[in-house]
């Protein structure tokens, strides 16, 4: 049995299917497979999530709203102690959604917003009216006291939005606003965001990770780099209070589930530990090589020797991107210590 001093978490992509066609979905998320996970396997994989040590399980997808089975999902995960929270685009989410969704047991409700210029946020999910239907859903969840957060992926176009998107989430009533640090896998593998090179992005992430900091002491909800373990680092530098003590948490608190069941130490380091229709998650989670070798930490090059390996690690599938190690250093770290 692995023990983890923190709280472990596993994200579920319950589902291909998907009613928008982002231009970065890592899962490469649009109809639906015939492979995916029927109702009592998933309901099996969720009795040995529990049985591992998970006590928070990530709801995505795809959209998992269009999972027929999500709310009996939701209901059968609350009965085996899990705290249920969501990842979704939030265009499905009325106030009658909301409501069913809390009765079932969801705590909290991730909802992508990726800028406040509703041209813009349309044009990267690639669907009219998607900016005004999330906004809709988040008032929703609202109305019917379903706590909700708001998650970005930071892109060339909303770089610069960042505060004022953090505002938007305070003033419209989210309990956390959640920054999201690209990783090229999926379909942002051919999506040109952006034409700038490694060290320019890792020097602007750099800075956007002091902004993001700064912003904290002047704003009361929860803001929080993914994909971005530095900010741990820089935090401890800037002597900022955050309560988030681990940056890398891929394999050693964390993993996800794809909807056919394999398993993966993250969704955006696409290396498949095992499937949980061959083998059992509990066997997978304990004695996978890929886990065991990142929970060993003993990565490669700059992140190796960094005086903050314990607590930063490094972005485990930024690294396999651009090396093909995923024990190999974050590119996007400019720290030499």
């Amino acid at each position: 049995m692995v023990k983890i001093g923190v709280i472990m978490l596993i994200s579920w992509n319950t589902t291909w299917v998907c009613n928008l066609r982002c231009r970065h979905c890592y899962r490469d998320a649009g109809k639906k497979a015939k492979d995916e996970l029927s109702t009592s396997e998933g309901k099996l994989l969720l009795e040995e999530i529990g049985g591992s040590g998970f006590k928070r399980i990530v709801f995505s997808g795809g959209e998992p709203l269009l999972r027929k089975d999500i709310y009996e999902l939701v209901r059968y995960a609350k009965d085996l102690g899990l705290d249920s929270v969501f990842g979704t685009n939030g265009t499905l989410i009325s106030p009658e959604v909301a409501r069913m969704l809390k009765l079932a047991g969801a705590t909290r409700i991730g909802i992508s917003l990726d800028s406040l210029r509703e041209n813009i946020h349309d044009d990267f999910r690639q669907v009219k009216g998607a900016y005004r239907k999330a906004i809709s859903g988040m008032k929703s969840c609202k109305m019917v006291g379903l706590e909700f957060q708001i998650h970005t992926t930071v892109m060339e176009f909303n770089y610069d939005e960042i505060e004022e998107i953090s505002n938007f989430s305070e003033r419209i009533g989210a309990e956390a606003y959640h920054i999201f640090f690209l990783i090229p896998t999926g379909r942002a593998r051919d999506y040109q965001y952006s034409k700038r090179g490694v060290q320019q992005w890792a020097k602007m992430y750099e800075s956007l990770l002091q902004r993001i900091l700064i912003k904290q002491k002047e704003i009361d909800i929860e803001l929080k780099p993914t994909c971005a373990p530095q900010f741990v680092r820089q935090a401890l530098q800037m002597n900022i209070p955050i309560r988030f003590k681990k940056g890398c948490l891929a394999g050693i608190s964390y993993c996800c589930i794809l909807p056919n069941g394999d398993v993966h130490p993250c969704p955006y380091l696409p290396i498949n530990a095992g499937n949980i229709r061959e083998k059992g998650f509990k066997e997978i989670w304990e004695e996978a090589d890929i886990l065991l070798k990142l929970r060993s930490r003993n990565y490669k090059g700059k992140c190796g020797r960094c005086d903050y390996k314990e607590s930063c690690g490094g972005c485990r599938a930024r690294a396999y991107f651009y090396s093909e190690d995923y024990m190999g250093e974050d590119p996007f770290c400019l720290y030499n210590g």
